[in-house]
């Protein structure tokens, strides 16, 4: 019997620990003690989508650990409507939604409206990638989806070109963009021209535009009615989406994005 004590005490303090580990800050792709399921929507025009989907998902899992990916990816190239869009409660089975579509054309105010709606009323957050700035622009509730995604922009600069990331002072201060130090050169870049930025939303980098002669925002955070947003327009190229700086940027982006203080602790 002699030691007994001392073990019973041993597992007593185990129990203690293990139970502080689980009722505390759990590792970023984790949530009520599993992995974070992830919907990433992609397709459309323009763009290397077929290699993105894959570029974006292991390089966040590389950043962040394992997480339950669910990637839809409509390859037909065409202007259309992502069906997973139509069927019922979409979302209330995922944690985050990445949004890297690209479906400028589509009209249909409704269908653009209820993505809003579903993000809103299952607080599901979104990481928002490039062209999905752009897309769904021809919808007459085009607004809903800007106010969402935290700014409007309609073009693009001309030329393509190495982007010069400069952080603002907010920038400066937030972990989602520090690790960009005082500037980074992106191997290629398409810059897009941003037109209003909406509230609650806050420009945490920003590019030169040769264009407008303005300091374009090209990567900021934004609350929509309850739901955390992360946004960049970077990655238009894979060269890009490939750098340490750009995937350590979305990883942290997606931290922020999915913090239990802004999403549902569980899901059914």
């Amino acid at each position: 019997m002699t030691g007994s004590p001392r073990l019973l005490l041993l597992a007593l303090i185990l129990t203690m620990v293990h139970g502080r580990i689980s009722r505390g800050d759990e590792p970023a792709n984790q949530t009520a003690g599993r992995l974070l399921r992830a919907l990433m929507v992609t397709g459309g025009c323009c763009h290397d989508y077929e290699n993105q989907k894959q570029l974006i998902s292991e390089g966040l899992t590389k950043q962040l650990g394992p997480i339950d990916w669910t990637i839809v990816d409509y390859d037909d190239k065409r202007e259309t409507k992502a069906d997973i869009y139509n069927q019922p409660d979409w979302i209330k089975s995922y944690d985050v939604v990445v949004h890297n579509e690209c479906y400028g054309a589509v009209e249909d105010g409704l269908f653009v409206q209820s993505i809003v709606d579903a993000h809103v009323q299952h607080k599901v957050p979104a990481l928002v990638i490039h062209c999905s700035m752009h897309s769904y622009r021809a919808a007459p509730t085009a607004d809903s989806w800007r106010s969402l995604l935290g700014v409007t922009s309609r073009r693009h600069e001309k030329v393509k070109r190495s982007l010069t990331v400069v952080p603002t002072d907010a920038g400066k201060r937030n972990p989602i963009t520090t690790g960009l130090g005082d500037s980074w050169a992106t191997p290629n870049g398409e810059l897009y021209i941003i037109e209003n930025v909406w509230p609650n939303t806050d420009v945490l980098a920003t590019a030169h535009s040769d264009e407008t002669g303005n300091n374009e925002p090209v990567v900021w955070t934004n609350t929509y009615k309850g739901v955390r947003v992360f946004g960049t327009t970077l990655g238009h190229h894979n060269e890009t989406i490939s750098t340490d700086q750009w995937q350590q940027m979305v990883a942290q982006g997606f931290r922020w994005a999915t913090a239990k203080d802004a999403t549902n602790e569980s899901k059914n």
